[in-house]
């Protein structure tokens, strides 16, 4: 266990997604799709009977039957509508009620197994991708699992339906009307291999062009301060027109294969009207007969052009859900692989002999056979310069990460055996720029600890030096704090991210820069926080500054991924080693004292 293999996010290769896959999506929904295929299979064969009602009616007007007159006719014809209107909205309200049930199960399904992810995994990914995947590419299947499935069996039903009553009518001007469905089929199979494609290509472009968009609108200040609205709207327009330029070729591949479909259906129809009518015209066959004859082959003709398009629904459909099923089916290797929970947690934390390289540079160690050992109770300060890994070692301590080499413990047990939820909740954590949720300041206090009461998270305001700017805003508690917390200072931010951290009551706490980016007056107040934070915890403090590390039991100093001193403030500035220069640097006053 003290050498785990390097972890990286499992990345399978997408492959085409089977149709099967997509239908089982709908397997929970198996009590509504039973009525509603009840509905279809009487609307549609209500639709068979018209022809035959249609041809009562010719038949009656030319003397060539006398059991029903052509008034009776017409008035079982309306009959016959007004049954199939019924029972068609019956099949469009329940197979669009079943796939949206489904819809929204994937969708819960893809955010789920994106939340659960390695860190390691978002590392790889960019936000804008996966937020296309769950909003653009479910909306595609959306479209496959609702309207397009009840449309297909309609469509299906109409078409076997037909051709069967032709080949009851009459068998030899069925042989002439089907001789055009070989190569259609052929045409099909050849055309859907090739949209499905496309349309991959199609909804990856548009992933790329909102990953563009999340980023200059997450990041708009800065785009605003360099003046770059022109250069980021290029750089949008450019992945956009890639997007549009996909979609183009892919509706000229869906317009020529559906014109040639069309032109041979209609084809077909030319030589039953042409062959049909010598028939009539020797006695072979009735008006009437021929008449519903050509409204099936019409029924027939339009069903297979309707099946066509939605075949190429179907083929976009799988290709926008092979990123969806690949991100559902991609196992993180590391939430999942331990269960152990510790039945009390003093925070006695060991790093030994610890060499870490993050999964997106491999070749490149942040940490090399770094020891740290730190007490129950004892504050630690991280020190050095910026890339010396000091926020590394939080990111192993959360094991958001495991080390490539040695291993990491806490009260003896390594973290690998540890259930990674848990070890979380044992773990509180303050950084420079903590992030807060656009909703109100007490839901922001309460995540820490989402059953506390409010008695409870306005205790932890007033620890955190927040309750008195939080009581001096119009609606107090209930106040909304905007996108990342926006509406707030940095000062503000900070106690509420205390305040958090404090509702939480971690075993072990982290303090990643928190009070590097705060003016002097603010760092007073979240510093006295801080100091009621940290009381009775195993405390590791990152920081630059030379206020925050002080008071610290130990300050221990990295110099590219090791322990170059460790020891006391006063000793190592005294030492005039690293740390002593460092120090310098900010304060020569305090260095030369």
């Amino acid at each position: 266990m003290d050498a785990p293999s390097e972890q990286t996010p499992a990345s399978p290769q997408p492959g085409p997604v089977p149709m099967s896959r997509l239908l089982a999506l709908a397997r929970p929904e198996i009590g509504i799709l039973t009525f509603a295929t009840a509905a279809l299979l009487i609307s549609s064969g209500m639709g068979l009977v018209f022809p035959l009602a249609v041809q009562w009616m010719v038949d009656a007007i030319g003397g060539a039957q006398t059991w029903i007159s052509f008034d009776q006719a017409a008035l079982a014809l309306l009959g016959l509508f007004l049954v199939q209107s019924v029972f068609s909205m019956l099949r469009a309200w329940l197979f669009t009620v079943a796939g949206e049930r489904v819809v929204a199960r994937l969708r819960t399904d893809l955010y789920s197994a994106i939340l659960h992810q390695d860190i390691a995994f978002f590392d790889k990914s960019r936000t804008g991708e996966l937020t296309n995947r769950l909003a653009s590419d479910t909306t595609v299947l959306q479209n496959t699992v609702t309207v397009n499935v009840s449309m297909g069996l309609r469509f299906a039903v109409g078409a076997i339906g037909s051709v069967a009553m032709l080949a009851w009518m009459s068998p030899e001007l069925t042989g002439l009307a089907m001789a055009v469905v070989p190569v259609v089929a052929i045409g099909a199979a050849l055309y859907g291999r090739w949209i499905r494609n496309l349309s991959t290509e199609v909804q990856d472009a548009l992933a790329a062009s909102t990953e563009i968009a999340e980023e200059s609108i997450s990041g708009l200040r800065t785009v605003r301060s360099f003046a770059q609205e022109e250069a980021e709207v290029t750089r949008y327009g450019q992945a956009v027109d890639r997007s549009y330029r996909l979609a183009a070729r892919r509706a000229l591949v869906m317009g020529a294969f559906n014109g040639t479909a069309g032109f041979a259906g209609y084809g077909a129809i030319a030589l039953v009207v042409w062959y049909g009518g010598r028939m009539v015209a020797t006695g072979d066959l009735s008006m009437g007969a021929l008449t519903a004859f050509l409204l099936y082959t019409l029924t027939v003709a339009f069903s297979l052009g309707a099946l066509s398009g939605l075949y190429g629904d179907f083929m976009r459909a799988i290709g926008a859900s092979r990123r969806v099923f690949q991100l559902i089916d991609q196992q993180p290797e590391l939430e999942g692989s331990a269960f152990t929970r510790l039945p009390k947690v003093d925070g006695h934390i060991e790093l030994r002999h610890v060499t870490f390289a993050y999964p997106t540079r491999p070749d490149v160690d942040v940490l090399s056979d770094l020891d740290v050992t730190i007490e129950p109770g004892r504050v630690v300060a991280l020190v050095g310069p910026s890339g010396s890994g000091k926020s590394t070692v939080a990111a192993l301590l959360a094991r958001f990460y495991d080390p490539q080499q040695g291993a990491i413990r806490l009260d003896g047990t390594p973290l690998t055996q540890l259930d990674p939820r848990w070890l979380r909740t044992q773990i509180g954590a303050v950084s420079q720029e903590p992030v807060l949720f656009a909703t109100t300041i007490a839901d922001n206090i309460r995540y820490g600890r989402p059953e506390a009461t409010d008695e409870e998270v306005r205790a932890a305001a007033r620890a955190a030096n927040a309750e008195g700017f939080v009581d001096s805003f119009p609606e107090g508690f209930d106040t909304a704090v905007g996108e990342r917390g926006v509406r707030l200072s940095g000062g503000q931010k900070q106690r509420i991210a205390i305040a958090r951290a404090l509702l939480k009551d971690p075993a072990v706490l982290v303090l990643d820069e928190a009070t590097s980016a705060l003016d002097t007056e603010s760092e007073h107040l979240v510093q006295e926080a801080l100091e009621r934070l940290m009381v009775g915890r195993t405390t590791l403090v990152i920081a630059h500054r030379l206020s925050t590390v002080r008071d610290a039991d130990e300050v221990v100093v990295l110099d590219g991924g090791r322990v170059a001193e460790r020891g006391t403030h006063d000793a190592l500035v005294a030492s005039e080693g690293l740390y002593h220069r460092l120090v310098e640097r900010q304060f020569p006053d305090a260095a030369s004292a």
